[in-house]
């Protein structure tokens, strides 16, 4: 009777076990939606003024970015008040892998959020996003030259796909008027670089911090960099304080609010169902850029665009996962 009770009991616990690693890849999912939708919407308030001034191509995206990451910190602050965590804040901070967090956060942000939103501004947010998509390949590189990681053959295959998938994506410029479209794929590509250095440097930080706190600490830690530093430096400051007296901060605010929750449902995702299964599903982002782009703007979809931005998803899926492992949920 005892093993027939502790036999009920594993099998009542594997179901259960399979039943969260599902929630975990419905979690993954919509944060890779979610940010799709977010980089849509960017490109949408970016064609708004005030971030159509300036007096350089990148001082309007720049202003949009530090918006944008100052929102998704407040929203992610707001959700960490209302868990009770927000006393965590100050006391991450003064351990080493908050300032581990902080650094991922320098390149995450300023570096690899200016270009992407300079990219989206200057080559569209469907291109750019697809672009982007490859940052889990970069990050393979880089772990490779500074953390001395071995790459395997199915890695190796994946991130020359991801290669072919963004000649494939900007062999064909989109119609209308994008005169810097190449340069906007050129500052996509330092988005991904910055991504998957902060990827990188984040790895240990985010093991030893709670997630939730670690999405706070590195969006708030971005947000003052690029308050400080950066638009002072790029004189996107008017831009900045224009913004609150424009539609287009609405649109910013909602971008906010998507960046916020698609981090919250990307960490949500891996401890539910791992980190290899999440990643999976977040870098679908790619695609949906392209769906939600056809659906609220006025994007053409073209065979290149979606086939490139398929073969980067296949080619990242295979640098983050072994394809067999990812529907093997009972093993999590």
């Amino acid at each position: 009777m005892s093993n027939l009770s502790a036999a009920k009991l594993q099998e009542l616990q594997s179901k259960n076990e399979l039943s969260h690693a599902k929630k975990g890849l419905v979690w993954g999912l919509i944060s890779g939606a979610t940010w799709g939708l977010d980089g849509v919407i960017l490109g949408m308030a970016l064609a708004m003024a005030p971030f159509t001034g300036g007096a350089t191509l990148y001082a309007g995206p720049i202003a949009g970015a530090a918006l944008h990451d100052g929102f998704a910190g407040f929203f992610v602050f707001l959700c960490n008040l209302f868990n009770g965590k927000w006393k965590e804040y100050p006391r991450t901070l003064k351990t080493k892998p908050g300032m581990i967090v902080c650094l991922g956060a320098l390149f995450g942000g300023p570096i690899a959020m200016s270009g992407y939103l300079v990219g989206i501004n200057l080559a569209g947010a469907s291109y750019a996003l697809s672009i982007t998509a490859m940052y889990p390949a970069v990050g393979a590189i880089l772990a490779f030259f500074i953390l001395k990681e071995k790459i395997q053959p199915r890695v190796w295959i994946g991130i020359t796909l991801c290669m072919v998938g963004a000649i494939t994506v900007s062999y064909v410029p989109p119609e209308g008027d994008f005169p810097n479209f190449y340069l906007g794929l050129a500052l996509s590509l330092l988005a991904t670089i910055g991504w998957g250095a902060e990827g990188v440097l984040s790895a240990f930080g985010m093991d030893m911090v709670d997630p939730d706190i670690a999405i706070g600490i590195r969006e708030a830690a971005s947000f003052v960099v690029y308050f400080v530093a950066v638009l002072p430096a790029v004189a996107g400051m008017i831009i900045f304080w224009e913004a609150f007296l424009a539609n287009a901060i609405l649109y910013i605010a909602v971008a906010g609010f998507l960046g916020g929750l698609s981090y919250l449902a990307w960490y949500r995702a891996i401890n539910m169902t791992g980190v290899a299964r999440a990643m999976a599903f977040n870098i679908s982002y790619a695609l949906w850029a392209v769906f939600f782009g056809w659906l609220i703007t006025d994007l053409a979809i073209t065979p290149t665009l979606i086939g490139g931005a398929a073969i980067i998803t296949l080619g990242t899926i295979l640098v983050t996962a072994n394809p067999k492992e990812l529907v093997k949920l009972r093993n999590n």
